[in-house]
């Protein structure tokens, strides 16, 4: 029970900054658009610095997880997977991102073993913790160590993959299983400007 209801609150922290973009004068609209994302300082997979600005020029599409995840995670960069397949080679005009909100046990050779078993395009990208809590923040992903019996714990998390245009806009969220029609229409659209 408490597992269910911890997963119902993340999904409502989750959602509440998208929600609240969308009341009148909620002050999150700028044009028309979500106020997501920013600026960071991470390490990518081969432990070089990595910035916003490295994802400029392309559309991208970004999601925060850890690789310890026994489900969400996986899952998801499975679809990815399947999704950049479907778009066959326009899938190389996207940036895919991995953030790994579990820097404490993600190190950069970590994220590497971890992201070999998906599409090689999807980059992963670790920090200092403070440096993942601020991108985090920027990006409105809710995420929350949870201990667990024998001193272990996991990691409750925000489970959409979003989307933003070449120049750093927030254009959409593709939902967590969310049909692979539905998501590929998402990335076409994406990729289409």
């Amino acid at each position: 029970m408490r597992r269910v209801l911890l997963a119902a609150a993340a999904v409502l922290v989750a959602a509440a900054p998208l929600a609240a973009c969308q009341r009148e004068g909620g002050g999150g609209l700028a044009g028309g658009r979500v106020q997501l994302g920013g600026p960071f300082n991470l390490i990518d997979m081969n432990g070089q610095p990595v910035t916003e600005k490295a994802l400029l020029g392309k559309p991208t599409a970004i999601f925060f997880g850890f690789t310890y995840c026994p489900e969400v995670c996986p899952t998801t960069l499975t679809d990815l997977t399947a999704w950049l397949k479907a778009l066959g080679p326009d899938a190389d005009k996207l940036n895919v991102v991995f953030v790994s909100v579990d820097p404490e046990r993600d190190t950069p050779e970590q994220l590497r073993l971890y992201l070999s078993n998906f599409d090689p395009r999807i980059r992963g990208l670790t920090g200092a913790p403070d440096a993942v809590a601020k991108a985090a923040k920027a990006y409105r992903v809710y995420y929350q160590k949870v201990p667990q019996e024998g001193g272990g714990y996991t990691i409750d998390h925000s489970s959409s993959v979003y989307l933003f245009d070449a120049k750093g806009q927030f254009v959409a969220p593709i939902a967590y299983q969310s049909p692979p029609e539905r998501a590929v229409s998402q990335l076409r659209a994406l990729l289409a400007g």
